[in-house]
């Protein structure tokens, strides 16, 4: 009797051992790009994802309880780094709970990878069970989007994204992947290829560096202003900045996003920029005759009304993104590339400095606006105030080189007024979309990536909510993050617009069913302890911040405290509230 050959099955198997599927491509490309960590929660669409990653050690996974959170995780890992996020999700409501993120991360040039799982291809378009538009959602989000259907594809698709993620002005890109590619077996392994990050825009013309150059050196009342694109171009152009101000002795303000591209301990540095600035950077951006803007958009709550910004200024734009250039306040020097290139060409073509008497006079009216020193008030021996708390949280961190993250809101600007930021990479916040949730989440990732920092998120008690359910993956993955709740009841900065704006029409901005925050951060694990009087104040900071693990201080500020300096919408620089009573004024010539 003749039989049939057959093939061996024990060698089918192993060959279907050694092929790679379209997820574990993904990976292996992911880990030649230099990826490390993964922000993620898993799902049905996302299961051969998930599976790959089980057999993938050089990868550590972060499961957060919240798709949202785990982009501002990676957010929070990428802004401290200078390295790319990265987040893993399923489909439907999972990647359609990323876009809050994703937006923030568009906004505040937050380089990104979100990677998620998507229905069979064969499915796709017939309301599959949780199948979303995943691209339609996400193209206003993100810098590019792309859906590959076939594995062979994947590897090239993952360098590209990682290529438009932290190239140029970097920003948020997604990967969907439906789940059938996910599993196609790829006809090659993928090549161990590091990606080319796309080169930077090439220098401005000379002339246009010399005519920069010469304005600075004939410049009676200059400001140098930089913002969130100086932190992203790295700490040597933050380095350049500082040596800048200190060369050329010039008056130096910084947006909410670059926040540390300058030590604010430098005697040169005015404080921050803005409808919650100084009145010294307020009123010395409206009366300057030359503003060099590094690594910043003049966006509405830096310029306020704009008939009235800095009337009298010259203005050299310095940038990575030439859409940016001109988008919003017409310039006189356009320098288009990266901070860092720009900047030490420009510095080279600069003369010697010249006597720093010679802004004598400018320094003079400087000193004046100083004197009235808008971030003082007077501490209270009852109730502690919200600045009295950072004030003390800025002085249990001195010595520290710790990393301060913000929600949104009052405690964010007071925040950033009163703590000391002296190294970049060192503040984590919500800039463009002032997204609230974001604080927790991001302290999460900076700690993930700095196990040996301390790390610290100042909160207020309606941002805390929106993700609180991160106390959870705080204890899980062993973070010892510590969160300080600025806790006055209320949605504060709505509260306090609907009393300058709405005639104190208190509309929904208090919150009335508060939980025992020190009882809940119990529950999940956190060390916690409450603080309802000042004189508990310093000592309770200290045991926070001393605790092993995670820490939740719930400290109880004034109800109705209101943050100033306020530059309210639609006014210019030089009309600054310094109470609710109270202005400061100066259009002088």
């Amino acid at each position: 009797m003749k039989t049939e050959s057959l093939e061996n099955p024990l060698t089918s198997a192993a060959e279907a051992c050694t092929a790679r599927n379209g997820a574990e491509t993904l990976l292996d490309t992911l880990v030649a790009c230099g990826v490390d960590t993964i922000f993620g929660y898993p799902g049905g669409a996302a299961l051969p994802l998930y599976d790959a990653l089980h057999g993938q050690p050089a990868i550590r996974h972060v499961l957060v309880r919240h798709e949202q959170a785990a982009v501002h995780a990676a957010e929070g890992y990428a802004r401290t780094t200078g390295r790319l996020g990265v987040v893993l999700v399923t489909s439907g409501p999972g990647v359609g709970n990323t876009i809050s993120g994703l937006l923030d991360a568009i906004s505040d040039s937050v380089p990104v990878l979100c990677i998620s799982g998507q229905v069979a291809s064969g499915v796709i378009g017939t309301q599959a069970f949780q199948e979303c538009d995943a691209l339609g959602i996400s193209r206003p989000v993100t810098k590019w989007n792309h859906q590959p259907r076939d594995a062979n594809d994947i590897a090239e698709a993952v360098r590209e994204a990682v290529r438009i993620a932290l190239g140029g002005r970097p920003g948020p890109v997604l990967l969907d992947l439906p789940k059938d590619v996910q599993l196609q077996r790829v006809d090659a392994a993928a090549p161990a290829e590091v990606p080319v990050v796309s080169p930077a825009p090439a220098l401005p013309p000379q002339e246009s560096l010399h005519a920069a150059a010469m304005l600075i050196a004939q410049a009676q009342r200059p400001v140098l202003y930089g913002g969130g694109g100086l932190i992203n171009a790295g700490e040597t152009a933050c380095e350049r900045f500082t040596a800048l101000a200190r060369d050329w002795h010039l008056p130096t303000t910084l947006t909410l996003m670059g926040l540390g591209a300058m030590p604010t301990s430098d005697p040169n540095f005015l404080g921050m920029l803005g409808m919650h600035g100084t009145v010294e950077a307020n009123l010395a951006m409206h009366h300057a005759d030359l503003i060099v803007c590094v690594g910043a958009r003049f966006d509405d709550r830096i310029t306020g009304r704009l008939s009235d910004f800095a009337p009298r200024a010259r203005k050299i734009h310095i940038d990575i993104h030439p859409g940016n250039i001109g988008k919003v306040i017409p310039v006189d020097v356009a320098l288009a590339g990266d901070c860092d290139a720009v900047l030490e060409a420009l510095t080279a073509l600069l003369p010697a400095p010249l006597p720093a008497e010679r802004l004598d006079p400018w320094w003079a009216r400087i000193g004046h606006w100083r004197s009235a020193d808008c971030l003082a008030f007077t501490p209270s021996d009852t109730t502690v105030l919200p600045q009295q708390l950072m004030r003390a949280v800025r002085t249990q961190l001195e010595g520290r080189d710790a990393i301060v993250s913000t929600d949104v809101g009052q405690h964010q600007m007071w925040a950033a007024q009163h703590l000391a930021i002296e190294r970049p990479r060192r503040w984590l916040t919500s800039g463009g979309a002032g997204t609230m949730g974001y604080g927790l989440p991001a302290a999460i990732g900076a700690q993930i990536a700095h196990p040996d920092k301390t790390v610290v998120c100042v909160s207020g008690d309606a941002s805390v909510l929106m993700n609180i359910q991160e106390l959870s993956t705080a204890v899980q993955h062993a973070t010892p993050v510590k969160l300080v709740l600025c806790n006055n009841g209320y949605m504060g900065m709505v509260r306090q617009w609907q009393q300058l704006n709405h005639g104190n029409r208190l509309s929904h901005s208090w919150n009335a069913a508060l939980p025992d925050f020190v009882a809940l951060a119990r529950a999940f694990g956190w060390g916690a302890r409450r603080v309802d009087h000042p004189r508990e104040l310093d000592e309770a900071l200290a045991e926070c911040l001393a605790h092993d693990g995670p820490f939740f201080l719930d400290v109880r500020v004034a109800a109705q405290e209101n943050c100033y300096p306020m530059m309210p919408a639609g006014r210019g620089h030089h009309e600054v509230m310094l109470a609710d009573d109270r202005w400061y004024c100066d259009d002088s010539a």
